[in-house]
């Protein structure tokens, strides 16, 4: 038996790249932490809002690589010298991605109460109507 792929199927043509993004997002590594939501806040745009307690502005980095929306967050240990009796906060480093379509493009980044918000807009394609002339052979 042939596995069908979207790539493979005889009535969609170009899809090579959707197939490859779907499985790069599916490799993608994340884990569960930080838990993330998100929101579509309109017909064209979107929320993405990450729990990040206890870091700051400056321990988190927010990039767009080859449409993969990737956020980082690394804690920077001002006191070594301390000492804990008990230590149930974790001060891990983390990096979300979230694959982005053609169009989605990366808004403002806002923190509050512990929380990243990052939103995104989505261009609404013009509807495009292309007569092609036929030749004779």
């Amino acid at each position: 038996m042939t596995k069908l792929t979207l790539g493979s199927h005889p009535y969609i043509v170009g899809f090579e790249q959707l197939e490859r993004l779907l499985e790069r997002s599916a490799k993608a590594g994340n884990e569960g932490y930080p838990p993330f939501n998100i929101e579509q806040t309109s017909q064209s745009s979107y929320r993405i809002t990450l729990a990040v307690a206890g870091f700051g502005e400056r321990d988190l980095s927010i990039t767009v690589e080859d449409r993969q929306l990737v956020i980082r967050g690394r804690q920077h240990d001002d006191g070594e010298d301390r000492v804990f009796l008990h230590r149930g906060i974790a001060a891990r480093q983390f990096q979300r991605s979230f694959v982005l379509a053609d169009g989605v493009e990366v808004g403002e980044a806002t923190m509050e109460n512990g929380l990243l918000h990052v939103d995104l807009t989505r261009a609404e394609p013009e509807t495009v109507v292309q007569t092609i002339q036929i030749r004779k052979g």
